[in-house]
């Protein structure tokens, strides 16, 4: 029997906040909940963005005055609720008012008619264009040159313009990542990295030395990308700008951008990790493929532990503009069109993605998820937090195209798969009366047609009535590789708090939208803590990548794993789960407290040949408990002498 995937922990950023805790889920569906879990989801942005923490047992403010922690939090909740989510570009990462660009001009010349100019030594050309003649300056302070043009000759000119589309999911204003640890200069989507590989990890409430210890260290898996790679100035972006703009290029922007970097950022700097790592790259779907890595390491046996993330910063004006080109972004014209707003009045930026409802298309937003999976062995030894459990993922691609960005078949096939495999363990009922999907939801016209096809086909073709249908990019934008990251922990929230979060931007859904069995939820949907079972979760990415996830709801697991290790090791586990409980909400106590608990080891346990001893049985290594075997089963026996 295959090993179950259990979620440990859970953890991140996103425009709603940290992912752990279900802080981030809160944030969406904070009008439907709590005054008591209102309050701690503003104090948690609070002391995320830096404007409220404790010290000493006392509260202050950003400047370090002492305050009265109600009366500061009341005027501090109107600004944290228009600073997160989608909202209006803010100039922290670039002035969407003024782009930079170079417009081409020819300057004239002629022999009749030289041109004349002086220009400083160090910034003659080379070579020197056709016609240029050079001089000593009469008066020369600066070793400037004279130079006499008989020529025509091409220049750039410094010139700025206004982007067209203003609107995108950002982080929570004034948190910034680069704050937390020594970043080096790190990418932005690298900083997010860290910290949000560090809040999953903290989300265990288990010392990660215990785990190590527990673990050979063959048997963790690490598997995390992103997918534009890192395209800011520190990375990509910076490589293939630096020349062009008179600088140059550093040592850092070239393996810095590579894609695969969060996963090597988490093995050097987090976990030290000595076991398998990768990195799949599947445009929007890209989480759910790294997902797929992990499960079946932990379905397989081949690892006990693993850690799949993405973490995505295109938040970048270049992107802005691919993106634009293409007609794929949510623009302000349009969405002023949409409203019947004049060309002077502001587009509704919360609004700019409407998924399923009359829409121009999708919004951009930034983001990194990561979840820490045990095999269910493993999570019932160690008291692990149950958040919920993957039951199967699949990936499917969509054959012959006539467009590389048109949608195929593939998504037909990997949601009816989730499907099924839902079924294989809930029932026919449990599949009809007790799931829910997180559909891609992207906001553009294409996707809500083919979309809304897919998931009405598989509702009736499995006798689902009115199955219930959600899409969280409504609030957050489209984080590309981090998207169906985004849906999970959304989903895990709902397991906890008993709310599926509604499509708020969304009036009316659109007259070419498929509705047959389906319940697209325009309102929040309170449907109690163990009320859903089970979620799927679609992805659809660009260039014909689909993934579908089955994740099963935590009480589900609980009595999967009480039916497999029996009633006496799950009352054990129970037992074991309260200290880690405790050790859990303790990490979350810290950080809504201001406490920076960000993990980043530099140069920390390097490990060099002398720490190992080889024979041909095993490996130990220093400081580990338990070897690495090289006994290794023979797949091929029946094939062999």
């Amino acid at each position: 029997m295959a090993k179950l995937p259990v979620i440990a922990g859970f953890g991140g950023i996103n425009p709603a906040g940290r992912v752990s805790g279900h802080h981030a889920y809160r944030r969406l569906v904070i009008d439907a909940l709590s005054d008591e879990l209102g309050r701690n989801t503003w104090a948690s942005l609070a002391a995320l963005t830096g404007q409220l923490r404790k010290e000493d047992g006392q509260w202050h403010n950003s400047w370090g005055e002492l305050i009265d922690f109600d009366n500061a939090l009341a005027a501090l909740t109107p600004s944290l609720e228009q600073s997160t989510l989608i909202r209006k570009l803010e100039t922290n990462l670039f002035d969407p008012s003024q782009l930079l660009y170079h417009r081409r001009a020819s300057i004239p010349g002629s022999e009749s008619d030289p041109l004349q100019f002086e220009i400083r030594k160090k910034h003659l050309p080379s070579p020197l264009p056709p016609g240029w003649t050079v001089s000593e300056a009469s008066s020369d302070p600066k070793h400037k040159l004279r130079i006499t043009a008989t020529d025509n000759f091409d220049v750039l000119l410094r010139s700025y313009r206004q982007a067209p589309v203003t609107s995108a999911g950002q982080l929570p204003s004034n948190f910034d990542p680069a704050l937390l640890y020594p970043s080096r200069n790190h990418p932005r989507a690298l900083q997010l990295t860290v910290y949000g590989a560090s809040d999953a990890i903290n989300s265990l409430g288990i010392d990660w030395e215990i785990i190590r210890q527990k673990v050979p260290a063959d048997q963790f898996s690490a598997y995390a990308s992103n997918c534009m790679g890192q395209l800011d100035y520190n990375g990509f972006g910076g490589l293939l700008q630096a020349r062009l703009l008179g600088k140059k290029v550093t040592s850092k922007q070239l393996p810095l951008g590579f894609t695969e970097m969060p996963a090597d950022f988490l093995n050097a700097y987090l976990l030290g990790n000595l076991g398998t790592t990768g990195a799949n790259v599947a445009a929007c779907a890209t989480f759910l493929y790294n997902m797929r890595l992990g499960i079946r390491d932990i379905q397989n046996g081949n690892a006990r532990v693993v850690i799949v993330g993405s973490s995505e910063a295109c938040l970048v004006p270049e992107v802005f503009e691919g993106f634009t080109a293409m007609g794929a972004l949510a623009e302000d014209a349009a969405l002023r069109r949409l409203d019947g707003l004049t060309d002077e009045q502001e587009p509704n930026h919360r609004r700019a993605c409407r998924p399923f409802s009359e829409n121009v298309g999708f919004t951009m937003s930034e983001s990194a998820q990561f979840v820490v999976l045990f095999d269910d062995e493993l999570a019932l030894e160690l008291g692990a937090n149950i958040f919920g459990g993957v039951n199967e993922v699949f990936v499917c691609a969509d054959g012959h195209k006539k467009s590389i960005a048109g949608p195929g078949l593939g998504n037909y096939f990997t949601l009816a798969k989730a499907a099924a495999a839902t079924r294989n363990v809930l029932g026919e009922e449990g599949l009809r009366q007790r799931s829910y999907v997180q559909s891609h939801g992207t906001g553009t016209p294409q996707n809500r047609t083919t979309e809304s096809h897919i998931l009405s086909q598989i509702a009736q073709t499995f006798g689902i009535e009115n199955w219930p249908v959600t899409a969280i990019k409504s609030y957050i934008g489209h984080s590309i590789a981090s998207a169906s990251g985004d849906q999970l922990s959304a989903s895990l929230g709902t397991w906890c708090d008993g709310i599926i979060p509604g499509i708020l931007t969304v009036d009316e859904i659109a007259d070419d939208v498929h509705q047959q069995n389906l319940d697209f939820l325009l309102q929040h949907s309170e449907v109690g803590r163990e009320g859903m079972d089970a979620v799927l979760i679609n992805s659809k990415g660009f260039g014909g990548n689909n993934a579908s996830a089955s994740i099963l709801a935590p009480h589900v697991v609980e009595r999967m794993l009480g039916k497999r290790h029996g009633s006496k090791k799950l009352k054990q586990y129970k037992q074991r789960n309260e200290q880690v409980q405790e050790q859990s909400a303790e990490n979350d106590r810290a950080a809504m407290e201001g406490i920076n608990n960000t993990i980043y080891r530099f140069d920390h346990g390097v490990l060099g040949s002398d720490a190992i001893e080889m024979t041909d049985r095993q490996i130990k290594i220093a400081n580990y408990e338990h070897p690495v075997s090289l006994e290794l089963q023979n797949h091929y026996e029946d094939m062999c002498d």
